[in-house]
């Protein structure tokens, strides 16, 4: 039997957090988790603290990374972009439900695709994107009440603690996950200290979108972005509604963020941190855009580079952006110092820009749209001396981010 990462009290703390903060839970209400093979500590107590607020039912769907590879490796061409019919109409009956769902992040089997042509992996990814892309929808819209939890794999602890023991890496990355929710014992009791957080955030979207910003300017070391904000944006951050309940789509989070116009985002870029796409680890991601699109993209290695290349080119409005979101240096994740090698974390350490799908919900009705995407792509470009400036009417220059500290 596998040894324990969290102990009980701490274990069932973070668990209650996600079923009460994460998708608002309530009496009668159907829980669907979503992870993988090695997320079962958190699996069963999400199970317990559900029941224990009165779920009709919860049912966990398990992913296996490497039998998903088996179909790229032996399947054939024929498989490529093949689902079970019941998947979709899993989908279909969640929301006819009203179902919460939870994902569990955290890879158990990072190298499970190595190998996989980048084009496959693209193409698969298209044709499943398609088919449940009314179903992205509906989670923007705030048809679906949803949340993205982490769970400390050992291959995924290891990366980001390489210097301890397997399961004292598990267990340290643990304590970091329950420290970023505001659930540790110096956070109050239950989920005080989260409410307290979420707060602050709703505080600073109330002060951003009282500035009426026509522009944002982003600096910091190759980064040089002029992004257009649309009349009648609206910044977001904290709790977002779903299903007239009070919501927390990511846990942890740090960030404000809002869609920019999708053909207003000019100049270049560098990221800050490795992105984690896929089970592989990229570096060294900087691009150029003209006129709202991505005209330019590198990264480190060559078959790193095509395979965002390949993603990026099955959309139309991939190479656009449909987020920007800031975060400052007093972020808790970011204030460890470590790179953690999931955009669940990674996004909240530092702003980030993303490629693809903006959200609706940034846009005051009668509003100019957001990008329209099937993709959501987060990379990150903050750095300790990110300086971020928003230009409001008749050119007023508002300090937003300076030496990577919120001024506002």
């Amino acid at each position: 039997m596998a040894e324990q990462i969290l102990d009980d009290r701490t274990l069932s703390r973070y668990a209650d957090a996600i079923v009460a903060a994460g998708v608002a839970l309530k009496r009668r209400d159907l829980l669907a988790l979503v992870g993988q093979h090695a997320h079962r500590e958190l699996l069963v107590a999400l199970a317990e603290a559900a029941y224990r607020r009165g779920a009709r039912h919860v049912d966990a769907e398990i992913e296996d990374p490497l039998v998903q590879a088996a179909r790229f490796r032996y399947g054939g061409k024929s498989a490529i972009g093949e689902r079970a019919p019941w998947e979709v109409s899993r989908a279909r009956a969640l929301m006819r439900e009203d179902a919460a769902l939870v994902y569990v992040a955290g890879e158990g089997d990072p190298g499970a695709f190595d190998g996989i042509p980048p084009k496959l992996l693209a193409q698969d990814h298209a044709v499943v994107r398609t088919r449940l892309s009314w179903f992205r929808k509906a989670s923007l819209e705030g048809r679906v009440r949803w949340s993205i939890v982490g769970w400390p794999t050992e291959p995924w602890a290891k990366q980001v603690y390489p210097e301890l023991e397997p399961l004292e890496a598990q267990r340290r990355l643990a304590r970091d996950l329950v420290w970023f929710c505001r659930v540790s014992d110096e956070d109050g009791e239950g989920i005080s200290g989260w409410v307290e957080h979420i707060k602050t955030l709703a505080a600073r979207t109330r002060t951003l979108n009282r500035l009426k910003l026509t522009h944002l300017e982003l600096r910091g070391p190759g980064t040089e972005l002029d992004v257009e904000l649309p009349p009648g944006t609206r910044w977001m951050g904290g709790n977002e509604r779903a299903q007239g309940r009070s919501t927390s789509p990511n846990m942890p989070t740090e960030e404000v963020f809002t869609s920019p116009a999708p053909a207003g985002t000019n100049g270049t870029f560098r990221c800050s941190r490795p992105l984690n796409f896929r089970g592989r680890t990229i570096e060294g991601i900087a691009g150029e855009f003209q006129r709202g699109r991505l005209v330019a993209l590198e990264a480190a290695q060559k078959d790193d580079q095509e395979l965002l290349t390949a993603f990026l080119d099955t959309d139309r409005n991939a190479r656009r952006l449909g987020e920007v979101a800031l975060v400052d240096r007093s972020s808790r994740i970011g204030q460890t110092g470590r790179t953690y090698s999931n955009t669940l974390l990674d996004e909240n350490a530092a702003a980030h820009i993303a490629f693809g799908a903006g959200f609706p919900h940034t846009r005051e009705p009668g509003a100019p749209r957001v990008n329209q995407s099937a993709l959501h792509l987060d990379v990150m470009i903050g750095t300790d001396d990110f300086e971020v400036t928003g230009v409001g009417a008749r050119d007023r220059r508002v300090p937003l981010i300076a030496g990577g500290d919120w001024q506002i």
